[in-house]
C-alpha cells in the first residue's frame, strides 16, 4: 500500500488535541488512531508494537542478519491535529493531475489561492489533495505516519538489509506535549529522526528558543461614574503592557533567525485580567534578554500602579536543538545524500517553531526534522501530493540503508 493510500484513512479518524485538558493524551479521541496503528504495525511486521496507557505508540523492526551491530534509527511522527482549525470530520478530496492554478474547495467558500501560497505553482502536474474547505487536512502530521508505516511495510515485503527500526507516533505534539510522557527506554533508538516538517527534502535541526509567559493583572474596579484618581482598568494596563513591546518583533514582521513577541490572547474586565504570550528566539542570549524585557515591565507596571497587582509567569517550552545535534552531523549528512538520492532538493532552514524533536534532543537523543511534503498546514488550506509522499518515503529507505552498518 502507498503511503498516501494510509493517509486517506488517517485523516478521517478524528484526534485533535485539547490544550485544556491537562490529561495524556488530551483528547480521547487520539486513542482510536493509536490503537489502528498498533494493529497496522503488527500486521506490516512490528510484532511488539503497543500502545502505552499515556496514549504513545511504540514498536520496532528488528536488525536483519548481518545488521545487528548498526545503531538503533528512530523515526518519530504525531498523531493529533492543531486545535487552531477543526479536525473534525475530514474529507479528503483527490485532484488528479493538479493544473497549478487556484483550487476551490467546496465548502466554506474558500479557494488555495496561489497569490497567497505560491509554492502551489511548483506541485502543477502532481496529484494533489486538499480537505473540503471545512476542516484542516491532517498532513501534519498524518503524512509522516502514513510514511514511516509505508516505510514498515516495504523493509519487512523486501527484507532490505536494515539495523533495528524504532517507530514511535506521539499525542499532543501540537499543544508543547509531544514528549510529556515520551519513554526513551520503550523507544530504545540511538538516533531518530521526526518526520514533521513541510516539503519534501526538508532538514530542520535549529529550531526556536521557546517559552510562554502569561501576565495577570488586578486592577481596582470602582463605579466609573466616580472612578477619578481610583480605577485601575486591567485590561488598559494589559494594552499599555503590548504597547511596551517591540511594534516590529511580532510574528507578522519577523522572518528566519529573527526573534519575536507574539501576544495570543488578553480576556478579564476592568477588575482582573489575564494576558498570554509566547517568546521566541534562536540566539539563546536574546532570548533570555527577551524574558527579562517581560519581568522589567511588570516591575515598572506594578511601581507606575502601586494599588494595582501586575505579575508575570514565564515558562520555559523547548530549546533550540542546534546544540545537540552538532556532534552528531552525520545525520544531516546522511539525510541530505538520502534526500538527494530520492530525487528531491535539499532545503536546510531553521524552524520558526519547535518539533517532538527539539525535546528529544534535550532527553539525549539527538532528532532532527524531516519534511513530509505536507503545505500551509493548521488551517483549511492545508494539501499535500502523492507524488511528495513516495518521495518521503524514498528518503526514510536512504537514511535505513545508511545506518545499515556501524557507525
Amino acid at each position: 500500500m502507498r503511503a498516501h493510500e494510509r493517509f486517506l484513512n488517517y485523516v478521517k479518524v478524528h484526534t485533535m488535541s485539547d490544550e485544556n485538558s491537562g490529561a495524556s493524551p488530551s483528547a480521547a479521541c487520539e486513542l482510536d488512531l493509536a490503537r489502528m496503528l498498533a494493529e497496522e504495525l503488527h500486521a506490516v511486521g512490528a510484532a511488539d508494537a503497543f500502545v502505552s496507557d499515556t496514549g504513545y505508540v511504540y514498536a520496532h523492526l528488528e536488525a536483519t542478519p548481518g545488521c545487528e551491530g548498526a545503531p538503533a534509527l528512530g523515526f518519530v511522527a504525531h498523531m493529533d491535529t492543531a486545535p487552531a482549525f477543526s479536525g473534525e470530520n475530514v474529507q479528503p478530496i483527490v485532484h488528479e493531475n493538479y493544473d497549478g492554478g487556484d483550487v476551490v474547495l467546496p465548502k466554506g467558500g474558500r479557494v488555495i489561492r496561489t497569490a497567497d501560497f505560491p509554492a502551489m505553482k511548483a506541485l502543477a502536474g502532481r496529484t494533489l489533495i486538499t480537505a473540503d474547505g471545512s476542516t484542516l487536512l491532517g498532513a501534519d502530521d498524518k503524512a509522516g505516519i502514513a510514511e514511516i508505516m509505508t516505510l514498515c511495510e516495504e523493509l519487512t515485503n523486501t527484507n532490505a538489509p536494515h539495523g533495528r527500526v524504532c517507530i514511535a507516533f506521539t499525542p499532543d505534539e501540537e499543544i508543547g506535549e509531544g514528549t510529556r510522557h515520551f519513554d526513551l527506554a520503550a523507544f530504545g533508538a540511538q538516533f531518530a529522526y521526526t518526520v514533521d516538517g513541510g516539503e519534501v527534502g526538508g532538514i530542520e535541526y535549529e529550531n526556536f528558543n521557546a517559552a510562554a509567559a502569561e501576565f495577570a493583572v488586578t486592577g481596582v474596579s470602582v463605579h466609573p461614574g466616580s472612578a477619578k484618581g481610583v480605577m485601575v482598568n486591567a485590561l488598559l494596563l494589559c494594552c499599555e503592557i503590548v504597547a511596551k513591546l517591540p511594534a516590529d518583533e511580532t510574528p507578522a514582521a519577523t522572518e528566519g533567525y529573527e526573534g519575536f513577541f507574539h501576544v495570543g490572547s488578553i480576556a478579564g474586565d476592568c477588575a482582573a485580567a489575564r494576558m498570554g504570550l509566547i517568546v521566541r528566539d534562536h540566539d539563546a542570549q536574546r532570548f533570555a534578554r527577551r524574558k527579562q524585557l517581560l519581568r522589567d515591565i511588570a516591575a515598572e507596571m506594578q511601581k507606575k500602579y502601586p494599588t494595582a497587582e501586575v505579575r508575570v509567569e514565564i515558562t520555559d517550552t523547548y530549546y533550540n536543538m542546534a546544540e545537540k545535534i552538532a556532534p552528531c552531523m552525520h545525520l544531516i549528512e546522511n539525510a541530505k545524500k538520502a534526500i538527494e538520492e530520492a530525487g528531491a532538493e535539499v532545503k536546510i532552514e531553521p524552524i520558526r517553531g519547535g518539533t517532538d524533536g527539539a525535546n528529544l534532543s534535550y532527553m539525549g537523543l539527538p532528532c532532527p526534522n524531516l519534511g513530509t511534503g505536507g503545505h500551509n498546514a493548521h488551517g483549511p488550506y492545508e494539501c499535500i501530493t502523492v507524488e511528495s509522499m513516495d518521495a518521503s518515503v524514498r528518503v526514510l529507505h536512504g537514511l535505513v540503508r545508511a545506518y545499515a552498518k556501524p557507525l
